[in-house]
């Protein structure tokens, strides 16, 4: 990845994406079949998915660990809401994840928040103890 002109060299790029109106938002078996599509989509290296359901009416937590980083999931049934981070570093495009997180989901309404991780730092570290 290029430096940016800050010089420093971002570590990734991190997708947040907000689901709204999605389906599936309660079944383990497909939330994990997602993240493994997903992984596999951006070109990523799975190591494991950990998932927790919070049965009854609850959703799913869960997190596909890459060796790029990882990609997670936290789901409201009740209110066909699903939050996902896609965060991904190397030769990995997060962006390509996105369709089968789709395809799986189908939510009505999204909302896509790119954050370049490890660019240039707004503040130092010793300022933000001093504060």
């Amino acid at each position: 990845m290029a430096k940016d002109n800050s010089g420093y060299r971002p570590a990734g790029t991190h997708l947040l994406l907000d689901f709204w109106g999605a389906t599936g938002l309660d079944d383990a078996i497909g939330i994990d079949q997602a993240l493994r599509e997903a992984a596999d989509a951006c070109g990523a290296t799975l190591l494991d998915v950990r998932l927790h359901e919070f049965g009854g009416e609850g959703g799913v937590t869960g997190v596909a660990l890459l060796a790029e980083s990882h990609i997670s999931i936290h789901t409201w049934p009740e209110t066909g809401y699903a939050a996902l981070d896609v965060f991904v570093c190397g030769g990995c495009d997060p962006r390509d994840a996105i369709a089968p997180l789709k395809r799986r989901f189908n939510p009505t309404d999204i909302k896509i928040t790119a954050v370049a991780r490890g660019s240039e730092p707004l503040l130092s570290a010793e300022s933000c103890i001093a504060s």
